[in-house]
């Protein structure tokens, strides 16, 4: 595969953002903070979800082993629907399949907001749940790596760690967006009114908040670099996911390791230890989440800040110093504790700060790929690595715990090392 089409078509690429650039960014990043909104919310509600949708005699801890295995479902979809919106992405065009993705989100969080509970469904109502939170992975699936290809090839070559990291802010947002909706549901209603209807609010708000979206992505236009590849009749022929394994196999691997530890990063720090506080610290619950909620704003500060050193100072080198950074920081953290409420939230932004540095992981993933495949190659290892280690990781982590409560800490030090190794290590060729 000739790389000169990338070449090509950033020439011209070493200037400031525009105007339309900006709008770009805005619009796609504002699209996926509500798309991630969309998929996480369900599991701020994981409890009241459990307790509508199973049969009321079941215990409460296989209730939420239910509805947790729903949950974990979507990211079981995300590898099959990823590589089936990337393969079209490439075929006919990012843009088509960037709305399409966020559609496939908005519509399977409206209709949770309004199904109908175990008690008028019977068996039907979890069956429903299930399909629909399918739905919502194999979006996500599309809509993560398709976002960083959209962006990246939007912007001038000298502005893609920017784009790509303020397009990870969005989608980090999103999750902070859940929590907090989250907790002004549960402080403004009471548990039965909560159970009663409550609990549809953030779901309803998220659907029509993603069919605005769908809307708003009507005034993006197509990428330059796919347009060129279009207008040159040099779109990959065949099977896309295919000569992405054939072909760039060094690539496929470097970019499901840099997933890793995206991954451990966000799972562990962000979403795992809340838990880890709370069971293991003896943390007040809303303190844990007032904590957690400040290192999720500081985490989507950081990915902008990551991704524009990237820009300067290059992938790698800001990938390696923001690793270090992230094994001091988290090491200092998990092992201060307990602490002052003070010192954890401080510590903790510290911490979600330096989190930030996955904004240089989309970065480095959309130069493992030559453009025509590009789509389905960042799709097709993100994808498949964050279901495999995402989905793996808690339960790694809740199993160590049991031996040494410090468990969370050294699996991020040692996806830490990993980033500085990967960092240093050759960048594979592409054909």
């Amino acid at each position: 595969m000739n790389t000169s089409t990338d070449s090509l078509t950033w020439s011209a690429a070493h200037r400031p953002l525009n105007r339309r650039d900006v709008q770009t960014l805005t619009l796609s990043a504002l699209g996926g903070a509500l798309e991630f909104y969309d998929f996480v919310v369900y599991v701020f509600f994981a409890s009241v979800i459990g307790t509508l949708f199973f049969p009321p005699g079941l215990p409460d801890w296989l209730k939420l082993l239910q509805t947790f295995g729903i949950f974990a479902a979507g990211y079981l979809a995300r590898p099959l629907g990823g590589i089936i919106i990337a393969h079209y992405g490439d075929k006919l065009g990012r843009k088509r399949m960037f709305t399409l993705s966020i559609f496939l989100m908005a519509l399977p969080t409206l209709f949770m907001g309004l199904l109908p509970t175990y008690a008028t469904l019977g068996v039907f109502a979890p069956v429903l749940l299930l399909i629909l939170r399918v739905m919502q992975g194999a979006a996500i699936g599309g809509e993560v790596p398709g976002a960083w290809v959209f962006v990246s090839e939007h912007v001038p070559h000298n502005r893609t760690g920017l784009a790509v990291g303020s397009l990870t802010a969005g989608l980090t947002f999103g999750i902070l967006l859940g929590a907090l909706i989250a907790t002004f549901i549960n402080t403004h209603y009471n548990k039965e009114e909560v159970i009663s209807f409550a609990w549809r609010i953030p779901f309803i708000l998220g659907g029509l908040f993603g069919l605005f979206a769908v809307y708003l992505r009507r005034f993006l236009e197509e990428t330059p670099i796919f347009k060129e590849l279009h207008q040159r009749k040099a779109l990959s022929e065949g099977l896309p996911v295919a000569a992405t394994v054939r072909n760039h196999l060094a690539g496929t691997l470097q970019a499901m390791l840099l997933t890793w530890v995206l991954s451990a990063a966000i799972v562990v720090v962000i979403l795992f230890t809340p838990t880890w506080l709370q069971k293991i610290q003896g943390v007040a619950p809303a303190l844990s989440l007032q904590a957690n909620s400040l290192a999720t704003l500081c985490l989507t500060l950081g990915c902008v800040v990551f991704g524009a050193c990237a820009d300067k100072f290059g992938g790698r080198l800001t990938l390696a110093t923001g690793s270090i950074g992230l094994l001091i920081s988290s090491y200092n953290f998990y092992f201060s504790q307990p602490v002052a409420p003070g010192t954890l939230m401080l510590n903790y932004a510290i911490t979600g700060f330096f989190v930030g540095v996955v904004g240089v992981v989309p970065y480095l993933m959309v130069r493992s790929f030559p453009a025509a495949l590009r789509f389905s190659g960042v799709s097709f290892a993100y994808n498949v690595a964050y279901a495999i280690f995402g989905g793996l990781t808690p339960v790694a982590i809740s199993a160590w715990i049991v031996y040494d409560k410090q468990a969370p800490a050294h699996y991020v030090a040692a996806l830490c090392v990993l980033g500085v190794i990967l960092a240093l290590a050759p960048q594979p060729k592409r054909h």
